[in-house]
């Protein structure tokens, strides 16, 4: 007997001829994973303690966030529509952000992207096993991983010169990143893996970096970082080492496959043409680097060089949301405007690049982004009578998979299994009480908004647009 039966509906599976789709689809869950997928009438024979009548609905796999601060989450819309988007407007707030703040909104962050169909979260944050207990509570998978750097304290402390990095912190980081492994390496069924990672090339000294980078490579493990992601970044390396980033990089020998490189903002097509053929992924957070810089990154000439691509949300103080419904229409959308051409990032890839694409660029390709026996069974159902999804036509083709990723808006999404649990149903996350998170958020928000009022300048430009009526 299985555990879980879901029949009927469009099971789009990420397998096979294009997508997989398969009409009148089924599939069983048995221990957490796919025993087995076949039809819709297959499945209604078989037997299961639980039978989920999936008619009128989509079902895909969970969708991956595959770069994500969830620590952010208090920070939602305090930094909006300004040329310095951290020095100028979030820097104040982020100083006054403390461990039990970033607790409190990874899980508002959390509990978004799970309505909106999110099941996987490459999660990257200091004091990360704060956040790695929400991940445990609220039933998601996730790969946490500890952000090391060693800069100041306080962020304001760094808005001139040349960073001062100060070895204590470093350290302190670097044995949290350990202490992370050991406590949460395959915790929940193997539903919480551990990542290493550092901030970025320019915020910590080259003996550090190097020291993390074997830590990854000794447990097998893939290294992350954000490159290239601002031209102070590329300021502070000129200045510190005469290179940019991925010059550097090379010169230490980390661009390989193993590399999970983050947003390219400030790099050139040559650049990740020639970053793509190093066999490094670029993890794309269309949302956030749009808004916040303006800037399309080079995503179309990484995938034009074979390179391995993966979409995430980023964070909410920057994108203003968690969910990747908003990450692949804007994918699309930025890079058709970008080409001149509407059938450039068509609706089928961007849908791989959260699914079956994101799973293999996070080493994760045998486990889960597809609907396929033997993987893990993280599942969502999706309504198609909403009227955003709605008319469903079938003859002469499809228009399913386009109006999924250009008009879906993740409220759509109504049932998410992972790991084979029930952890959303009839839209209504099981795992905590989805009142008491948003309460607690917006008192918690309050209540930093007063204190980093007292460090933003009289000539802040969020402050002018509040006087002038337009906030």
């Amino acid at each position: 007997m299985f555990d879980i039966v879901i029949y009927n509906g469009f099971h789009i599976t990420m397998e096979g001829k294009g997508l997989g789709v398969i009409e009148e689809g089924g599939l069983a869950i048995q221990d957490g994973k796919i025993a087995a997928v076949g039809t819709a009438e297959e499945m209604r024979r078989a037997d299961a303690r639980r039978k989920i009548d999936a008619s009128g609905m989509a079902v895909l796999p969970g969708l991956i966030d595959a770069h994500v601060h969830t620590g952010f989450g208090l920070l939602r819309g305090l930094s909006q529509d300004i040329g310095s988007w951290m020095q100028r407007g979030l820097w104040p707030f982020y100083d006054e952000l403390d461990r039990e703040g970033a607790a409190i909104g990874s899980r508002l962050a959390i509990l978004e992207a799970m309505k909106a169909g999110t099941t996987t979260f490459n999660d990257f944050f200091g004091n990360m096993a704060d956040l790695a207990r929400n991940h445990v509570s609220m039933g998601t998978r996730a790969i946490v991983t500890e952000m090391v750097n060693e800069m100041l304290k306080k962020l304001t402390d760094n808005k001139t010169g040349l960073y001062a990095f100060d070895p204590v912190v470093g350290e302190e980081k670097f044995n949290r990143a350990l202490a992370l492994y050991d406590a949460f390496e395959g915790a929940e069924n193997g539903r919480i893996t551990v990542g290493f990672g550092v901030q970025a090339t320019d915020m910590l000294s080259t003996e550090l970096l190097c020291r993390m980078y074997r830590e990854a490579r000794s447990r097998n493990k893939k290294f992350m970082l954000h490159l290239e992601q601002g031209d102070r970044e590329i300021d502070q390396m000129q200045r510190r080492y005469g290179k940019r980033s991925i010059a550097y990089l090379e010169e230490l020998g980390m661009l390989d496959e193993n590399l999970l490189a983050v947003h390219l903002t400030e790099s050139s097509g040559e650049d990740a043409k020639y970053l793509a053929g190093k066999g490094a992924s670029l993890l794309h957070c269309a949302g956030t680097i749009g808004l916040i810089d303006g800037i399309n990154p080079p995503i179309g000439e990484y995938l034009a060089a074979g390179g391995s691509v993966a979409l995430g949300s980023d964070h909410v103080p920057g994108n203003n949301c968690s969910n990747m419904f908003n990450e692949m229409k804007l994918t699309a959308l930025l890079n058709k405007n970008k080409y001149r051409d509407p059938s450039v990032f068509p609706a089928w890839q961007m849908l791989r690049l959260c699914t079956v694409d994101a799973a293999h660029v996070l080493g994760m390709e045998n486990e889960i982004g597809s609907l396929r026996e033997g993987k893990k069974a993280d599942v969502i159902l999706i309504d198609l009578n909403q009227p955003s999804l709605a008319p469903v036509i079938t003859y002469p083709f499809r228009n399913l998979v386009a109006n999924l990723v250009y008009s879906a808006r993740g409220s759509e999404v109504r049932t998410s299994i992972i790991d084979g649990n029930i952890v959303m149903e009839n839209g209504v996350v099981t795992t905590v009480d989805e009142a008491a998170v948003v309460r607690e958020a917006n008192e918690a928000a309050r209540e930093l908004a007063q204190r980093g009022a007292k460090r933003v300048e009289p000539d802040s430009e969020m402050l002018a647009m509040y006087h002038a009526g337009n906030l």
